[in-house]
């Protein structure tokens, strides 16, 4: 990071300060990261009854808007450098993004496996990913003022850049929202949840029906469950319990088994809860 704003100041390059500015968002992304995953490390407690998995989902909010801003900023510099072109030294430009795509490509190798199951690693993995998309098109744009004098690619691609970084950082900034307003997983389908439910033998209903993320790779349902009259509770809610684990991976269940005819549920809009699936 500190070799590319040196690099960007004396090649005068928007591009290699973008790629730099964005690896100063990498530094505060990998921080946050694992400041979130030593939080969530952290037990539950009588104040925080599923502990500070959350966090982590915090973090991959925060670093998604945090990469928007910055490739804001980015693009209203490169369109100021489109109306008066600069002089660019292609030759630095392209040595020094060559050194950045290499450290970029290591560190995306060593995040990968972790960052598809888990929202908090993806966001520090798209940082860097991102990153090394961002020093290919600096190189790209090296080449082009080395050999054919358009200064004006340098713009051009830190403003390809930062649309890269848009696109990666909407697709996080979504997934995280998603988490945090307890939507249903992606994944999942609700109906097909639903559906499962009932096709258990002895069960006649289901309703506020709810499945939501704790955090990544953490799933959990709440559900009421209507069963005939003269069946063995235990042995239905294991049926249940085990059909959920097994098709769609939720580990943490609350159920309530009624029987027909139940008055006491008090799951209405009236009293202060909107009715579920």
């Amino acid at each position: 990071m500190l070799i590319e704003i040196l690099g960007g100041y004396f090649a005068n390059s928007l591009a290699l300060l973008a790629d730099a500015t964005h690896m100063f968002t990498d530094l505060v992304a990998l921080l946050l990261t694992l400041a979130a995953f030593w939080f969530a490390s952290k037990p539950a407690s009588p104040e925080k009854t599923y502990g500070y998995y959350r966090l982590e989902i915090l973090a991959a909010f925060i670093n998604g808007v945090f990469l928007v801003s910055i490739s804001l900023f980015v693009i209203y510099q490169a369109h100021l450098r489109f109306k008066s072109e600069i002089d660019v030294k292609g030759d630095l430009l392209t040595s020094i993004a060559f050194g950045g795509l290499l450290v970029n490509l290591v560190c995306a190798y060593i995040l990968h496996s972790g960052s598809k199951d888990n929202l908090n690693l993806r966001g520090a993995w798209l940082h860097v990913v991102a990153d090394a998309l961002g020093s290919i098109a600096a190189i790209l744009a090296g080449v082009l003022i080395v050999f054919f004098g358009w200064f004006w690619a340098d713009a051009a691609m830190s403003l390809v850049i930062s649309l890269i970084i848009i696109y990666g950082a909407w697709n996080l900034i979504r997934d995280s929202v998603n988490v945090l307003i307890e939507a249903t997983p992606s994944h999942i389908n609700l109906k097909e949840v639903k559906k499962t439910i009932l096709e258990t033998e002895k069960v006649k209903d289901v309703h506020d029906l709810h499945v939501w993320t704790i955090t990544s790779g953490i799933y959990a349902l709440s559900v009421h469950v209507v069963y005939e009259e003269g069946v063995s509770q235990r042995e239905l809610l294991k049926k249940v319990c085990s059909s959920l684990r097994e098709k769609f991976g939720i580990g943490h269940l609350t159920i309530q088994m009624e029987t027909e005819g139940d008055s006491f549920c008090l799951c209405t809009f009236e009293n202060g809860y909107r009715k579920g699936f």
